[in-house]
């Protein structure tokens, strides 16, 4: 019999079933009967979420007195397994299965083979319906989308409290109440505090079986349509242009929107009595379980493209198809996303988005820079976040601490409170020290100024009281457009930052895209995909490379500040000819713009990131070049380790105050000795107050770090006297201790200067 004969047969005699008036008990029995009978099986079992627990509601086959007694935990044994992960099992041997577990009282230890499938309303497990044989067997395919069909089916019963009286009443997955902690990779540091919004509100089958299975048809067939347009479209758009892996990701969607298997499948689970909603999610169940069982990567992804079009496509047949930005932030909110893009990002209100939580998420993402330059807390790789939150619920983000808490209890709160206000009471001091020069006590003037990317970034200068903007990062426009950004959008963009900077300096740092930062409409070729993007085919290569692409920013750079200095910073510089090619373009731009009688800057200087370490083997040869030169401590730090900061298990191994670091910026600091060359710090390093300690005592005396560092820098800058703790980091340095961070600690504890 074929899994929609099976359904069919099956939701026919439920009807009949439901049509009685016999009480709820009697009913769940004939439903294990008919489930039984059309699956042939020797035991069918339903098991229903109550008071927490999974307990046994009715059986064919097992002993009938273990019904309302036989009880287990979500997670425990194969039925609390299926539950707790909301997956199917189909095993020839149950008690191979690590998680099996054997109750006695139900008499079921002649049965080797087992197949369940959970029970889902609202997106948890309520319930978890089984069958099990005499003889060792996997259950076929058909059988098993039989059951998952009869199991969505039940869901809408049960929901609608046909199949359970008063007395027996159970939990119908109502959102849980109680405090759960989950674990996550700290992606931008913070503390936050609000209700959880999902970016993509969920979609709720409410109707499972259909009136009119015709019409259900047609909706699918039109959601289809609409679907094959969409990405039809999508492959028209500008930024589809070139080559690239979103080339690969659209050309994997195109082959599943066409495929005639995929929407087959959907027709038959519609065939068998099911809404269009109701068979495209029991089609999707099944893709759900093969993804479980596959160990090729590469095909994986491929079932993980089906995965999101599945949902592309439900939320075209329900006509939900817009985010929560659309609809406005009412109250503080921590924003739930499986995945996130920038521009998305941007849509929120900042003035009520005070977090964001995402399922899947890396350190690099696009969208983890702009949080950052935000100052919105970020936790990635939560994983089970989607399913363990209902919309509205009160949520805490450590993101310090790497953790996020689900319905805090009040003791929590009132803790969070009160790191909370101890972060207010420092917050306060700093602003009190907006106005204030950072001088050390022996009078040395410390430059502190910020990292932005945003137009409203440059609003920090002013509350924060910095010495200007360090780093401005021009790809931020870049990342955030489906298009190359136009000439005179670009020189809009750094005129309205150089005005709201009123005559601070603003260092623009030249496009830095590519490799980890990949944009669609300017990637490579997919046979040249960078193995190891951050070390790859990026930033000012990449500018070169495509030379219109630095002639437009110069050209736009140079136009918006007419009349007053433009700096200019080129990134991830290895060798001086690359900083020698990209100040020519500069120059010959400035030389078009003077022959047409264009205003110029008063004066332009030239600068670059050092990053790369080989630039630090050429400073000589650099050093007559420019007017500045700041180290990137990001990049730097990777690219002296050969560890690449996406990658979780590396992410925190290695240390800022590691010695081979420490020693590195000494010797580029005592290689700038005696030039005029500016230099400077740049990156997460100097805005660690441990860290710029360090980096003090070392000799650096300009810092570029996020707006929220300025004040805890300025207040240590005021506690040091320079002299002391350059003498001191010099010992350090000459023979390293085995924790350099402790013994550093150490010292500034013994000189008064809190870290904290």
């Amino acid at each position: 019999m074929s899994a929609v004969a099976s359904a069919r047969q099956i939701l026919t005699r439920l009807h009949e079933v439901m049509a009685g008036r016999t009480h709820a008990q009697h009913k769940l029995d004939r439903v294990v009967d008919i489930i039984a009978d059309a699956l042939t099986s020797e035991v069918c079992s339903i098991y229903l979420l109550r008071e927490g627990a999974l307990e046994l509601y009715a059986t064919r086959g097992l002993n009938p007195e273990a019904v309302h007694v036989t009880r287990m935990a979500v997670g425990e044994g194969l039925t609390g397994t299926i539950a707790k992960n909301i997956e199917t099992l189909n095993l020839a041997e149950a008690r191979a299965h690590p998680d099996f577990l054997y109750r006695p009282e139900t008499g079921e230890e002649k049965y080797h083979s087992f197949a369940g499938v959970p029970i889902v309303y609202r997106e948890r497990a309520v319930g978890v319906l089984c069958v099990q044989h005499v003889e060792p067997r996997r259950y076929e395919d058909v059988e098993i989308e039989a059951l998952q069909t009869t199991a969505m089916i039940l869901s809408e019963l049960i929901a609608h409290k046909e199949l359970v009286d008063g007395e027996n009443a159970f939990d119908l997955g109502e959102a849980s109440t109680e405090t759960e902690i989950l674990e996550g990779l700290t992606l931008v540091k913070g503390l936050a505090a609000g209700a959880a919004v999902f970016h993509q509100p969920r979609i709720e089958i409410d109707q499972v079986v259909a009136e009119d299975v015709e019409a259900e048809r047609q909706r699918v067939y039109r959601a289809f349509d609409k679907m094959r347009d969409q990405i039809d479209a999508m492959a028209k758009e500008p930024e589809f242009g070139k080559g690239g892996e979103h080339v690969e990701v659209l050309e994997t969607y195109k082959m599943f929107a066409y495929d005639e298997g995929w929407s087959r499948r959907i027709n038959e689970a519609i065939d068998s009595g099911l809404t269009a909603e109701a068979a495209i999610e029991r089609v999707q169940q099944r893709t759900r379980m093969r993804m479980r069982e596959i160990d090729d990567p590469l095909l994986a992804d491929r079932m993980h493209d089906l995965e999101d079009l599945s949902n592309r496509l439900l939320r075209i047949v329900s006509g939900q198809l817009g985010t929560a930005a659309s609809q406005g932030l009412r109250r503080d909110t921590i924003l739930i996303a499986r995945n996130l893009g920038p521009a998305e990002l941007l849509e929120y209100d900042r003035r009520r988005l005070k977090g964001v939580v995402l399922e899947e998420g890396s350190l690099t993402a696009h969208v983890v820079i702009v949080a950052r330059a935000m100052g919105i807390p970020v936790l990635g790789r939560v994983h089970g976040i989607n399913s363990k939150v209902s919309e509205g619920d009160e949520i805490l983000v450590d993101a310090d601490k790497g953790t996020v808490t689900l319905r805090p209890s009040q003791p929590m709160w009132d803790a969070f409170d009160a790191r909370f206000a101890k972060t207010r009471e420092k917050q306060a001091a700093y602003a009190e020290l907006r106005d204030v020069e950072p001088f050390t006590r022996d009078g040395t003037r410390i430059t502190v100024m910020i990292n932005a990317g945003l137009r409203d970034d440059v609003s920090a200068l002013q509350l924060t009281g910095a010495d200007g903007i360090g780093l401005f990062r021009t790809e931020f426009q870049f990342l955030v457009s489906s298009t190359l950004p136009q000439r005179e959008r670009q020189m809009r963009l750094y005129r309205d930052v150089l005005d709201a900077a009123d005559g601070k300096k603003v260092i623009f740092r030249t496009v830095d895209i590519g490799g980890d930062k990949a944009v669609p409409y300017l990637d490579n070729n997919t046979a040249e995909r960078d193995e190891n993007p951050a070390m790859g085919w990026r930033a000012l290569r990449l500018s070169l490379e495509r030379e219109g692409l630095l002639k437009v920013q110069a050209r736009a750079l140079l136009e918006a500040a007419a009349g007053r200095q433009l700096s200019v910073m080129f990134p991830m510089v290895s060798e001086p000819w690359e900083f020698d090619a990209a100040k020519e373009i500069f120059e010959d731009q400035a030389e078009f713009l003077r022959e047409r009688r264009r205003q110029m800057p008063d004066s332009i200087e030239y600068g670059c990131m050092l990053e790369v370490p080989s630039l630090a083997e050429v400073l000589d040869l650099l050093l007559p070049k420019v007017s500045f030169v700041s180290v990137g401590t990001n990049d730097l730090t990777q690219f002296l380790f050969a560890a690449d900061r996406a990658n979780p298990k590396l992410a925190e191994r290695y240390d800022w105050l590691s010695p081979s670091i420490l020693r590195f910026l000494d010797r580029v600091s005592k290689a700038m000795v005696g030039s005029k060359v500016r230099l400077g710090i740049c990156g997460e390093m100097g805005g660690r107050r441990l860290e710029a300690l360090a980096l003090m005592g070392l000799g650096y005396t300009r810092f570029s770090i996020t707006p929220a560092a300025v004040g805890p820098i300025k207040e240590l800058v005021r506690k040091v006297y320079l002299p002391d703790l350059t003498k001191h980091m010099q010992r350090l340095l000459l023979n390293p201790p085995a924790d350099m961070r402790a013994a550093l600690t150490e010292w500034a504890e013994a000189n008064d200067i809190e870290l904290d």
